[in-house]
């Protein structure tokens, strides 16, 4: 933590901090219950153990539960998340995996380190000035080849402020990004994007769900 950091960064961390537990208990491994979504991970990780052995990095990994299902899939993974007590709740809840505090605008990471990247509903707290930033810093961490999954529920680029999730005060915000909008970044940051899959609403929720697949070229350097 630091000064330099961006409102949102700092916002998103208390908020989470604050919630915590109660989040965990309400969404045990939503995963569990999406089988198509199940099998998006699945291809994922079938992907980047076909690409070679370089880890693969869960950001906004929250309760750790997707760094454990690429576990299971046989992906070397860690998870980083930039609320401390979701690290800590991560680390309980699966003593054998490592997780990290962290933050996908200043990735505490070498250059070309990770296989792949799953960014699964984290990048609906970052605002769009600060996409550019975020996926410079994934093209910066992966190895060529690399792919990155990045999941979000959809809209039309607004934004909602939710002051009492699970009835704590908070200052957190969900930024509901386009399709397009997240394509155009990721390209524009060197990761075009190979497939996309739009899920529609379904009982548990109101959007619809995006799954894009990006990779970095394997000529770079």
């Amino acid at each position: 933590m630091n000064a330099e950091e961006p409102d949102f960064i700092r916002t998103t961390r208390a908020s989470y901090d604050a919630m915590a537990p109660d989040y965990a208990d309400r969404f045990p491994d939503d995963l569990a219950t999406r089988p198509l979504e199940r099998a998006l991970v699945t291809a994922f990780a079938e992907l980047v153990r076909a690409h070679g052995t370089a880890p693969v990095a869960d950001l906004g990994c929250g309760p750790g539960h997707a760094t454990a299902r690429l576990h299971a899939l046989g992906v070397p993974v860690f998870g980083v998340d930039l609320s401390p007590r979701m690290v800590a709740l991560a680390r309980r809840t699966h003593p054998g995996l490592r997780f990290h505090v962290g933050t996908m605008t200043a990735l505490d990471l070498p250059p070309k380190t990770l296989g792949g990247i799953a960014a699964l509903f984290s990048v609906v707290h970052v605002p769009e000035e600060h996409l550019p930033t975020v996926f410079t810093e994934f093209h910066r961490v992966l190895c060529p080849g690399g792919h990155a999954l990045v999941a979000f529920e959809t809209g039309d680029d607004d934004q909602r402020h939710l002051a009492e999730p699970f009835g704590h005060e908070t200052g957190l915000d969900h930024y509901w990004h386009s399709p397009d909008t997240i394509t155009a970044h990721l390209t524009k940051a060197g990761l075009p994007v190979r497939a996309h899959t739009l899920l529609e609403p379904d009982g548990a929720g109101k959007r619809q769900r995006a799954y894009l697949l990006a990779r970095k070229p394997r000529d770079e350097d």
